[in-house]
């Protein structure tokens, strides 16, 4: 079956990428479309943004985490039920692993078989763009790139030359533009784009960048490429095969403007082997949820809101008591922040937080760490056993007081160019850890932790 699809890529970071994706969204939409967004690579706030726009979850497809099978299945799982699917691409087109092809956006092309539509930052520059455009067309003739969409346009005869010469000599077609406007930046801080969960309303920007995007570009063009996208490549299903399990084990999910980075696909395989995902904030409620069996924390800013967190003792203390019982918990990044002691945010402020685990999290002024990791484990643990392996992604700027240990982790992860590090700390029944990891990679590890869950359970827990 043709599913419609389209991925907008650009030259490099920045190239607003993210506002002309989110405006195309609102265009199609406006003309009757249920668009299903998708993100590429690990990127988590972007992905607020296409939801918030789009009315339908964004997933991240992440061609280095997962296989060529897991991604064609993740995205078809979607795609049946929209009229048409819009890919934001990651950084620029071929920017991959340690400058291979490996989890580039041009490798997503072609895992998908997507077209693409380059955008530029035209800005400063007229039939240079040209040449630009000729290199990443000719760079990968395997990518089917499909035209070009310009942004910071200074004006009308600017437009005009720029689309002159790359239509004229590169002889691929420029569907429009975007004006040079500072009005049209999303806001930003330390790990990027600030979360569309935070920055409300988004009306006044989204209803600008709609209307020039009406004004500028030819929708019908773009909606043509995307329908004229080839067959899905077949591909064997390794993750959703059986039919989904009763949802038995009840899950509590930490979400709001604390914690809110989750690949919805791995809330889905949570779903799909049996869990049942309830939701609470670690702001606000005082206690977990009634009768569950574990506790997932995920990514976000506790940094940002540790005053809120650390005010909230009772939930704390709900969360500590249930750990020394035997629950299992699994936290993530900034679910390890709120396990700890302590957080030191930017200003060197302390405050007091969970404690399952003896160690304290500070803030630093540049990046900790960055980058894809292979996770091998090296001891059993509520989501793998011993020898298993799964991929990840870190991105952080918090570090701990102190060296981990060997006897109190379960992960050895290994990242380009450096040596193995430390990580997983493993106390009680509860595993927390740096890495972001997709479930996709290793479907067992969610599956161990329904397991866990469940055996939790039967012992009247």
């Amino acid at each position: 079956m043709k599913y419609p699809r389209i991925i907008f890529a650009g030259t490099n970071s920045g190239v607003g990428k993210t506002t002309l994706t989110m405006g195309l969204i609102l265009a199609l939409k406006r003309r009757g479309f249920n668009v299903q967004p998708f993100k590429a690579g690990p990127d988590y706030i972007d992905t607020s943004y296409h939801t918030h726009v789009s009315g339908r979850i964004c997933r991240n497809l992440d061609p280095w985490m997962l296989s060529k099978n897991t991604i064609l299945e993740l995205f078809q799982r979607q795609a049946k039920s929209s009229d048409i699917s819009v890919i934001e691409g990651a950084m620029g087109l071929y920017d991959g692993l340690l400058g291979k092809q490996e989890g580039s956006s041009a490798h997503l092309a072609k895992i998908t078989r997507s077209p693409v539509i380059l955008i530029v930052d035209a800005r400063s520059l007229s039939r240079s763009a040209a040449a630009i455009v000729l290199g990443y067309k000719e760079f990968d003739r395997e990518v089917d790139l499909r035209g070009v969409i310009l942004n910071n346009i200074a004006s009308d005869s600017h437009y005009r030359s720029i689309k002159y010469a790359i239509e004229k000599d590169v002889r691929l077609p420029v569907f429009g533009f975007l004006p040079k406007d500072k009005g049209l930046s999303l806001p930003e801080r330390h790990l990027g784009l600030i979360p569309a969960q935070e920055k409300k309303p988004l009306d006044g920007l989204l209803k600008k960048v709609a209307k020039l995007i009406e004004s500028n570009i030819d929708i019908n063009a773009v909606i043509a490429v995307a329908k004229g996208a080839k067959l899905l490549p077949d591909f064997k299903r390794k993750i959703f095969l059986q039919k989904p399990a009763d949802n038995k084990i009840n899950i509590a999910l930490a979400r709001d403007e604390s914690f809110n980075f989750y690949y919805q696909d791995n809330l889905d395989i949570f779903t799909h082997y049996g869990a049942n995902i309830i939701e609470f904030s670690p702001i606000k409620d005082k206690t977990l949820p009634p009768d569950i069996n574990g506790i997932y924390i995920g990514g976000g800013f506790p940094e940002l809101f540790a005053s809120k967190l650390s005010k909230n003792s009772a939930l704390r203390k709900d969360i500590l008591s249930r750990a020394k019982k035997g629950m299992p918990i699994y936290a993530e990044c900034a679910g390890l922040m709120y396990l700890s002691k302590n957080i030191s945010d930017f200003r060197g402020r302390s405050f007091p937080m969970s404690g399952v685990f003896d160690f304290s999290v500070k803030m630093g002024k540049r990046l900790s760490a960055l980058g894809y990791v292979n996770v091998e484990v090296f001891k059993d643990n509520i989501l793998s056993n011993e020898s298993e392996r799964i991929r990840g992604h870190i991105f952080h700027w918090s570090y701990l007081n102190r060296e981990p240990k060997k006897n109190e982790t379960v992960f050895k992860v290994k990242k380009k160019g450096r040596g193995p590090l430390l990580d997983g700390f493993f106390r009680w029944n509860v595993l927390a850890c740096y890495t972001h990891l997709h479930f996709g990679s290793n479907v067992k590890f969610a599956r161990n932790f329904i397991s866990n869950c469940a055996a939790y359970a039967s012992k009247g827990n």
